[in-house]
């Protein structure tokens, strides 16, 4: 008599899927750890937003840390794949990187990113909080390397282009400041603030 294969517990059957589990389910832990923060946030959830079991979750992340790291990733990369693509347009520097401050902003107004983050620390492995490291590092790399090439073209002084970039990432993490009356700048207003301080050190020295 022949024995009827089953399949591991928790493991999706391929004919009931039409988008892969394992992207249902970082799509799913992006939209929960943004919204809720890493610690409110349990595997049990993703998988309800996913219509999954937990098992299933945990055949492809084999803990909330893992998803997480997973996640960040995951984001990280599509960021820097549309930094990228905004950088390659044929429009001066300046511009370009008023566009990505205007995006960031816009992405970011409603998000606490010490919430998000709280609890992380202690629940990461150093080398899932490394492999989060490097991918955030990657992410910047290509606004480095518009630096240097704008220097190649005298667009903007020469200056140390990791310095530079990192000067512009602490710009753009204070951009969601609240004024006196505890109400941001609008966008617009905000994005050329960044960008107007920003130059005053970018700018070639003849134009001082």
């Amino acid at each position: 008599m022949k024995v009827k294969k089953t399949r591991p517990l928790g493991r999706p059957r391929r004919s009931d899927r039409t988008q892969p589990t394992s992207e249902l389910i970082i799509q799913a832990a992006t939209r929960l750890f943004i919204e809720y923060g890493y610690q409110n946030v349990s595997v049990d959830d993703v998988a309800k937003q996913c219509d999954l079991t937990k098992a299933t979750v945990y055949y492809h992340y084999d803990s909330k840390a893992r998803l997480f790291t997973k996640t960040m990733v995951q984001m990280m990369v599509r960021i820097r794949e549309r930094i990228n693509t905004m950088l390659q347009e044929s429009i001066p520097l300046k511009t370009r990187l008023f566009n990505i401050t205007k995006a960031h902003l816009e992405a970011t107004v409603n998000f606490d990113m010490d919430g998000f983050m709280k609890g992380v620390d202690n629940a990461l492995t150093p080398e899932q909080l490394e492999e989060i490291t490097n991918a955030e590092t990657a992410m910047y790399q290509t606004i480095r390397h518009a630096f240097v090439y704008a220097m190649e073209q005298k667009e903007i002084r020469h200056i140390n282009p990791t310095f530079a970039t990192h000067a512009y990432l602490s710009l753009l993490k204070a951009g969601n400041y609240r004024n006196e009356s505890d109400h941001p700048d609008t966008i617009d207003e905000t994005a050329k603030q960044i960008i107007q301080l920003l130059w005053q050190g970018l700018q070639p020295e003849e134009e001082i």
